[in-house]
């Protein structure tokens, strides 16, 4: 386990599917093409500084990826841009968020995926690689996952990493339109690490 500031650095993660490396405003082009136009993608999405959902040209790509780089410069959010290492294509994004390095957490989270690479272990992969930093490289006791209560798709992707679901959170965000979010909060602990660890890495076998 190293020291606080290791939690707030970002080293490039290498899957067999994904890579992860920081989100940059390089990425902006690959952002538009795998979610342009596609409001299934980006509809419970709740990013800070995303205001129109799917990107609708390269200024609102840009956009996004500024914004996530502002919360990165306060600690507040450290976005990956999620590369497929087969084609080099810009695939989505995904953070870790709420990082606390005196209790040992963090959250993942602000995750999306070009419809293209949907239930293909991308994903999995994705947050197995996270996973993977946060428990063994940095030593977390406990990681979380915050969901809209409405995505049924995205609560079961991860009950599926093998979080336990702990309880609501009521009117704790407001949406793009609006409207009052209850959140649904999972988390891991590294007692459950070993085992969904095992899991995860068996599932992407399986292919």
């Amino acid at each position: 386990m190293d020291g606080p500031d290791s939690w707030y650095t970002m080293p490039v993660l290498q899957g067999g599917r994904i890579r992860l490396e920081p989100l940059a405003v390089e990425h902006a082009s690959g952002y538009l093409d795998a979610g342009q136009d596609d409001e299934d993608v980006f509809r419970w999405l709740n990013t800070p500084g995303s205001t129109t959902g799917a990107p609708r040209g390269l200024a609102d790509a840009t956009k996004d990826i500024v914004a996530a780089l502002a919360a990165r410069a306060h600690g507040e959010r450290l976005a990956y841009a999620q590369i497929d290492v087969a084609s080099g294509r810009f695939a989505g994004t995904t953070s870790c968020y709420d990082v606390a390095p005196a209790s040992r957490s963090l959250a993942i989270g602000h995750t999306w995926l070009g419809r293209q690479w949907w239930r293909t272990g991308h994903n999995t992969e994705s947050k197995l690689l996270l996973l993977t930093h946060a428990f063994d490289t940095l030593g977390a006791a406990r990681v979380v996952w915050h969901t809209d209560i409405h995505n049924e798709r995205s609560q079961a992707a991860i009950a599926g990493l093998g979080a336990l679901r702990e309880g609501e959170l009521r009117k704790h965000k407001i949406r793009r339109d609006g409207s009052w979010r209850t959140t649904v909060q999972y988390s891991m602990t590294d007692d459950d690490w070993p085992a969904a660890r095992d899991r995860l890495a068996a599932r992407l076998d399986r292919g």
